[in-house]
């Protein structure tokens, strides 16, 4: 029992002091605080397994506590302790939440009752984690893991969208997994016996990408000695993957949007028409709307592209799939390098859940490939993992009006929190919010849908 780690937050220091002496007897780790604020700060200074919070406190609400505990942490477990013990509290609570409710005075051996209930539970769905992911793999969607219902509805998306032959636009930042999502989108369409071609729009110069897309004749530029087939031709009957197609050079979108609409093209320095039967599957990491708008990318093409729109929200914004994810990666370096590492401290994965992520999945992966690289023991800790991640938990609370994290991140934050506000102000009507923030509805839609906002 000594380890799990129990933050009791409550005005009333008698209250604390009490059931604080009785949780430490009973073998726990005790953080205390009197303030929701001063709960908050201990939050991000440490590793918490459960939070046991009055619901009525001068500074922050039990409510307000279990909210901002659970965007730092989701794995954390929150108990209210409430004098005012209504249905109507227990409910309120209940519904955001929180795992319990107890009445004061508190009844020591239910709360120890609950206590325990609640610590075995967590324990369980950490020994259930890798039965879960094993059990994905009878689904075709078997390589994506998630648990998060934002990333659950962009793959129920692409699950609808799979047998069609529809284009699909994947949207999303570098490193969350879009091509993962096309390769899924593949292999449960009707085309998965037949090739998945892959063509990243950012890795060549226009004129490499046009002769990649399309293929070339034998005399066509310098060094052209042969003739050569294109993605297009080599994906017949199958799936093209363009990724990162805002970077498509405007002569090249032309003849892209030639071969959506008729199924045609020509080789670079050919005349012969060829016909070709190839499902697009497009992503980027830009807003096409804005490249639209600068004169950048065709409309006409995007709405070509943008037949079914799939938004893969950041590893961020799903931190509750950041354990299976870990999980997962660990096991596969663990066997790639012949590590007998079998697991993750606490301390560690707290880390990793409080930190941001500015290069996603990627990122993640990347983090725990060095970790089970460098590690000595079985278990990975706090201390195999970068400064980056250890830096991200001795960050105090952000200032009202203050974001951290990369510059990219801040302009997020501030860009969700606006939209926020215009949509508070105009009753949640699109077309005002999108009007007092000078920007199309359009443009408003995307955003929302890029931020997972209702």
């Amino acid at each position: 029992m000594a380890e799990h780690s129990i933050l009791l937050i409550d005005d009333e220091i008698a209250q604390t002091l009490a059931l604080s002496g009785f949780l430490k007897k009973k073998g726990y780790r005790v953080h205390t605080a009197n303030s929701g604020t001063d709960g908050i700060q201990i939050v991000n200074q440490h590793t918490i397994d459960l939070i046991i919070s009055d619901f009525k406190m001068p500074d922050k609400s039990g409510l307000d506590v279990l909210h901002e505990a659970k965007s730092i942490n989701p794995d954390i477990d929150v108990i209210i302790m409430t004098a005012y013990g209504s249905i109507e509290s227990a409910t309120e609570v209940m519904r955001n939440g929180a795992i319990d409710y107890l009445t004061k005075p508190v009844d020591l051996d239910q709360l120890e009752l609950i206590i325990t209930k609640a610590l075995e539970h967590k324990q369980l769905v950490s020994e259930n984690r890798q039965l879960r992911e094993q059990l994905s793999e009878k689904f075709k969607f078997n390589q994506i893991i998630s648990a998060s219902e934002v990333m659950e509805e962009a793959l129920n998306i692409a699950g609808r969208a799979a047998p069609s032959k529809s284009t699909v636009l994947i949207t999303g930042e570098s490193g969350t997994g879009k091509e993962l999502i096309a390769r899924a989108i593949h292999v449960a369409s009707p085309r998965k016996d037949q090739p998945f071609i892959a063509v990243n729009c950012a890795a060549l110069t226009d004129n490499l990408l046009e002769s990649e897309l399309f293929g070339h004749e034998k005399g066509a530029f310098t060094g052209a000695d042969r003739m050569r087939k294109g993605r297009f031709e080599l994906a017949h009957q199958g799936t093209l993957f363009i990724d990162e197609v805002g970077e498509l050079p405007p002569g090249t979108q032309v003849k892209l949007l030639r071969v959506l609409q008729e199924q045609t093209f020509e080789r670079v320095g050919g005349s012969e028409t060829i016909h070709v039967d190839v499902r697009i599957v497009a992503a980027t990491n830009k807003v096409l709307e804005d490249l639209i708008d600068d004169g950048l990318f065709r409309d006409d093409l995007y709405y070509r592209l943008n037949v079914v729109s799939i938004t893969i929200p950041p590893l961020r914004r799903r931190k509750t799939d950041i354990p299976l994810l870990v999980d997962h990666f660990l096991r596969k370096y663990a066997a790639t390098n012949d590590k007998a590492i079998t697991s993750i401290s606490r301390e560690a994965l707290d880390l990793l859940m409080k930190y941001n992520f500015p290069g996603n999945v990627r990122e993640l992966e990347n983090i725990i490939e060095q970790a089970v690289v460098l590690s000595r023991d079985a278990t990975l800790g706090s201390r195999d993992l970068p400064m980056t991640v250890k830096g991200a938990g001795r960050k105090t609370k952000k200032k009202d009006c203050e974001f951290e994290g990369t510059l990219p991140e801040q302009v997020e934050a501030l860009e969700h929190e606006l939209i926020k506000r215009a949509l508070e102000e105009s009753g949640g009507v699109q077309t005002k919010a999108a009007e007092t923030l000078g920007i199309t509805e359009r443009h408003l839609r995307y955003k929302l849908a890029k931020y997972g906002m209702k």
